[in-house]
């Protein structure tokens, strides 16, 4: 089996963080126009406005990039995006809604206090079916999911059941696509394996889970100790974790669990001060894929589209390089992208395959 290269992003905008980043503009107001608007007040709007506006640009330019290379993708994609309106929205919801302790948690208490708009015209920032349906149109990206409601599994008052629901209502919504979810990425990287059997009853075959070293052990991101944060942070330049790639085979087969597949890197996005920074984790990151390629391993990058919502030209630049050195290494090693589903699809055919050989 030659490499594997896959990517996953977390897509989601304002619902991977509502509550911590402030809108400029919570009051929406019905548009006659279907021209998306840059901000209903310039003046008014704070930096998430347009961080979220131009992550939205972004998306089609990712989209041609990964059609010219050929590279597989998985979009795990919050479900309340899916929508075409807030109406359609709420009768998507799950009767069975997350109990959490801390109710700024829970996106449908943001909804309730904050509000949002009725359609992605007048919402750009929690509706986005028309990227949806760019991301469906373009050849070997597949649609995962990123929970419904952006869900929280490790977070105190939640129930297992809860989460059950959640994972319905984003089969649901998504089947309006033409899509069945086989993969899944958990918000902040909170899951169990209560949680992954849940996963399996819904549909999943695939989860991202997290790197192996400690400091990517996430209990709950709420009071979670800054140490555990800085060293996810250096790991991007310095070699402080384990090697990042991994075998095929080494993706363990359980019975009723998903097939979970760990992230060796975070694409960190580019920032104007960390000039020298920026070149060591491009050449970590190449040197970490050529490995991959050499020894015949997977090598597994992710981030959130809304990473390039900053500087999102030296973002752009920065994957075409990535890209570019992965079509280096398929003409030179063989190394093949697949998404997540793919990868999952490999390793249960190559399961079924061993038990018939052996019965």
């Amino acid at each position: 089996m030659q490499g594997i290269f896959t990517i996953s992003l977390d897509f989601e905008l304002h619902w991977g963080g509502f509550e911590k980043w402030e809108l400029g503009n919570t009051k929406y107001v019905a548009r006659s126009t279907s021209k998306i608007p840059t901000t209903s007040n310039q003046q008014s709007a704070t930096k998430y406005n347009q961080y979220f506006l131009d992550t939205r640009k972004v998306i089609p330019q990712l989209l041609a990039l990964f059609e010219q290379y050929k590279v597989h993708v998985t979009w795990a994609t919050v479900g309340m995006l899916f929508h075409q309106s807030k109406e359609e929205l709420f009768e998507n919801a799950p009767s069975l809604k997350p109990s959490y302790l801390n109710r700024k948690l829970s996106a449908y208490n943001y909804i309730e206090q904050k509000g949002i708009g009725e359609n992605e015209q007048e919402d750009p920032f929690h509706f986005a079916p028309s990227l949806i349906r760019l991301i469906v149109g373009t050849p070997h990206q597949e649609i995962g999911t990123h929970t419904f409601a952006h869900y929280y599994c490790n977070e105190a008052g939640q129930t297992v059941e809860q989460f059950r629901a959640d994972l319905q209502a984003a089969q649901r919504v998504a089947k309006q696509y033409g899509c069945v979810l086989k993969s899944l990425v958990f918000p902040r990287n909170q899951f169990n394996d209560q949680y992954l059997k849940a996963c399996y009853a819904e549909g999943i075959t695939s989860v991202r889970s997290n790197p192996l070293d400690w400091f990517w052990h996430i209990e709950s991101t709420q009071d979670e100790s800054r140490w555990k944060r800085f060293n996810r942070g250096m790991d991007a330049y310095f070699p402080i974790g384990k090697k990042n790639s991994f075998e095929i085979s080494s993706l363990e087969v359980r019975d009723d669990f998903p097939v979970c597949i760990p992230a060796s890197r975070l694409l960190r996005p580019y920032h104007s001060k960390e000039f020298f920074l920026n070149k060591i984790k491009m050449s970590r990151i190449k040197s970490e894929m050529t490995r991959a390629a050499q020894y015949n391993e997977v090598y597994h990058l992710w981030w959130h589209p809304h990473n390039f919502g900053h500087y999102p030209q030296e973002n752009m630049e920065a994957l075409q390089q990535i890209l570019s050195h992965f079509k280096y290494l398929n003409n030179k090693y063989g190394i093949e992208s697949y998404s997540m589903a793919e990868i999952a699809d490999l390793v249960l055919g190559s399961e079924k395959s061993i038990q018939r050989t052996g019965s």
